[in-house]
């Protein structure tokens, strides 16, 4: 095993070489360099990777020393009422074997009592050897989350498929869209205009976030570090080149693994097993009373004696009579074990293991099962938890019929499967010029794609082009569409296949933080050049002129459209939704014959990301969408569920504040019209109070918005110290 968990400062020489060497996102990228001692062009040199190998280890999770069979044996026997039984057992069975040999019924019969609960026994310790054994296998799913592979730069020559695993700090990496990030790292070069990373699986966030090569403050959270990007996040849009900086257990994936083992070593008995152990104990103490009793009440007939002088004289002992009444003794005491007690449990406790691991819920030990029944408060995480982890457009909003109105349309569904759910009043079959312009720009100016894997359907590239595309899914073909096309009948995405046979793209212009839009030129089947555009709503009404209406005509876009287009948006940002506009425009004259050459002399102007703001201007604006991480269809009812039973829910998400609010409110964890003003806390804000008001804060807590996962986990082992039973929802990546 490496040694991930030391220290990584590189110049050990220097004091405080760990704050150093932790805050590489406060520097730029010449400090980086030499802190390190690499060169991004060259990387690390073969003798620099060997001794950082012998100071670092290897990158990867420490793999925790697992539980041997002899000892997962010995715990299944860790219990009172057990150590009864197999005490019980073994005296009948060597009662029964004694009595044979002195002539008594040496046949079978004589050993079932002892055999059936030596059968019981085995079974117990089985089933609890089997689920524990599972479950310990399904944690290990863990480390799946680290890359298997890295492109590297080494003495000036790019590896394009070294093992993750022998990667060191100082390390220039290339990713690439797709990539699962292998080590915590520093971005130093944008390859592409744009770079978006999909962390949620570490802190909880809905959507991509953007990343950037410019240092941020020394104190930023994690979700504060743009320049940073972390192990077991996924590249999911553009290219760039990064310097590692942590590796191993040092990673911020790695310091979760160790709260998670922290964590495990503080497991203390559940109130069942508790209960049990006491009813065992005090059922040893009354069977021994009786048992002696019971022995002490025959004494006379295997032990008599005789008085001379007032002294007891002349004993005789009889062992067959004394064998006989302890024989006695012990079958009372046999018959007042519950001998089925245990097997009813183990079978009670596996039943509800398997229904809960039906729900996709991991349960290590089966005591743990009847802890949940305890519960009074449930800390939730919210991002693929409460919500479904697929973004879904809800609401779509296109331009009216004359000029100051807008139409709106609620979107049904909550997956990326373009069957869950309909467009609420919608003119199947019978779009209108407006509504085949959105599906056009949302199904073309899109690098997303939604594919079947097994039973369920997974996008591939960014979730909110996804969810775009499985939108242009549910508003169906244009009318007058040739449907009888060369697609498949089995194509996911069959509409915008549709879409892109008829729009052949040869251009595109990236997002970027800048003009916060994307841009694709194609070539109509009509025989004209658009560019169609999407992006920041506010962004892209800035660059639009004009609106295109219902029935396709091109009007002015005044003042009071502009205005009531941003209330709308207004409206639909205050639920928490993210908006996306669209527009399009024909080609700049440069571009007139331009068909995707290099050779073309208007190519030139794509090659550089500043000139797209101008290229994307006088716009025509044609509408937008809300989408949103939506909840999950049974969350409300189990929230209702909860609280009819006394239990209170509280959300711990690494998500923005405000979604998270929104998202309770719609399932229930706040009401409509309730003052949460002091109710839910950003990380910083809970612990800015959390030195004022003590513990007691969390009996009104109910949303917490922090930016690490080990606050989570902390916050949850506060709850668990106290008089609370708390049970702790995360996803699972983890």
């Amino acid at each position: 095993m490496g040694k991930g968990g030391e220290d990584l400062g590189i110049n050990k020489q220097t004091s405080g070489s760990e704050s150093s060497n932790s805050e590489p996102w406060a520097k730029d990228v010449r400090e980086c360099e030499d802190h390190f001692g690499v060169s991004v062009e060259k990387g690390l040199t073969t003798d620099d990777v060997a001794k950082r190998h012998q100071i670092y280890g290897l990158n990867e999770l420490e793999k925790p020393e697992g539980t041997s069979l002899f000892k997962l044996i010995l715990e299944q026997f860790n219990d009172t009422l057990v150590r009864i039984l197999l005490a019980a057992a073994v005296i009948s069975f060597v009662l029964a074997f004694v009595d044979g040999d002195e002539g008594g019924e040496m046949g079978i019969t004589a050993f079932v009592e002892p055999l059936v609960i030596f059968l019981i026994l085995i079974v117990n310790a089985i089933v609890g050897i089997w689920q524990e054994t599972n479950a310990e296998k399904a944690l290990e799913a863990l480390k799946e989350i680290q890359s298997q592979q890295a492109t590297v730069t080494r003495d000036g020559v790019k590896i394009s498929s070294l093992p993750a695993k022998e990667l060191v700090p100082g390390d220039v990496v290339e990713l690439r869209v797709g990539d699962k990030v292998p080590a915590d790292m520093r971005v130093v070069r944008l390859i592409s205009s744009t770079l978006r990373v999909e962390q949620g699986s570490l802190t909880g966030e809905s959507e991509a976030v953007s990343k950037t090569t410019k240092p941020v403050e020394e104190n930023a959270d994690i979700q504060g570090k743009k320049c940073m990007v972390f192990a077991g996040t996924t590249v999911v849009n553009g290219n760039c080149v990064c310097l590692v900086t942590h590796t191993g257990m040092s990673t911020e994936i790695g310091r979760v693994h160790s709260q998670i083992q922290e964590a495990a070593q503080h497991e203390e008995d559940t109130p069942l097993k508790k209960k049990l152990n006491e009813f065992g104990e005090a059922l040893t103490m009354i069977i021994g009373l009786i048992c002696a009793l019971v022995w002490l009440i025959n004494v006379k007939y295997f032990l008599s004696w005789e008085y001379v002088d007032g002294w007891p004289r002349n004993f005789k002992f009889s062992f067959e009579k004394c064998t006989y009444y302890f024989e006695i003794a012990v079958a009372l005491a046999v018959a007042a074990i519950p001998e089925g007690l245990p097997a009813v449990i183990t079978t009670c406790l596996a039943l509800g293991t398997r229904k809960m691991a039906q729900k996709n819920a991991l349960v290590r030990k089966l005591p743990s099962v009847e802890t949940l029944g305890c519960t009074t408060v449930i800390c939730s995480d919210k991002t693929g938890t409460l919500t479904t982890n697929q973004m879904a457009v809800s609401k779509l909003v296109a331009m009216g019929s004359r000029v100051g109105t807008l139409r709106s349309f609620n979107v049904e569904g909550t997956s990326f499967d373009p069957r869950d759910g309909k467009i609420e009043d919608w003119p199947a079959g019978r779009m209108d010029t407006n509504l085949q312009m959105i599906a056009k720009i949302a199904a073309i100016c899109n690098d997303a794609d939604v594919e079947k894997s097994e039973n369920q359907f997974v996008a591939r590239g960014m979730p909110t082009e996804a969810a775009l595309k499985v939108l242009v899914e549910k508003m169906g073909f244009p009318e007058g569409a040739n449907k009888a096309s060369s697609l498949a009948d089995g194509d996911v995405l069959r509409c915008c296949r549709l879409w892109s046979e008829l729009e052949q793209r040869i251009a595109t212009l990236e997002f970027d933080r800048d003009r916060k839009s994307m841009g694709v030129m194609v070539d109509s089947s009509s025989g004209k050049k658009l560019l169609l555009v999407k992006g920041a709503v506010e962004n892209v009404l800035e660059r639009s002129t004009h609106i295109q209406l219902l029935d396709g005509s091109i009007q002015e876009l005044d003042q009071y459209s502009r205005d009531l287009i941003l209330q709308s948006l207004h409206d639909m940002s205050m639920s928490a939704l993210r908006c996306l506009g669209f527009a399009y425009s024909d080609v700049p004259s440069d571009f007139a014959t331009y068909d995707g050459s290099e050779d073309h002399p208007a190519h030139q102007q794509l090659l550089n990301p500043s000139n797209y703001s101008s290229i994307e201007s006088n716009l025509t604006f044609v509408g937008f969408v809300g989408l949103r991480d939506p909840p999950r269809k049974e969350v409300r009812q189990a929230i209702a569920d909860c609280r009819t039973a006394g239990i209170r829910v509280m959300v711990i998400t690494g998500d923005n504040k405000s979604t998270a609010e929104a998202i309770c409110r719609e399932i229930g964890v706040f009401e409509a019209d309730e003052d949460i003003s002091t109710r839910s806390l950003t990380g910083k804000e809970f612990m800015d109070v959390f030195g004022i008001v003590p513990l007691s804060l969390n009996e009104w807590l109910l949303v917490l918005a922090v930016s690490l996962p080990v606050i989570l986990i902390d916050e949850v082992l506060k709850f668990s110290s106290r008089e609370h039973k708390s049970s702790s929802n995360r996803k699972r990546e983890m």
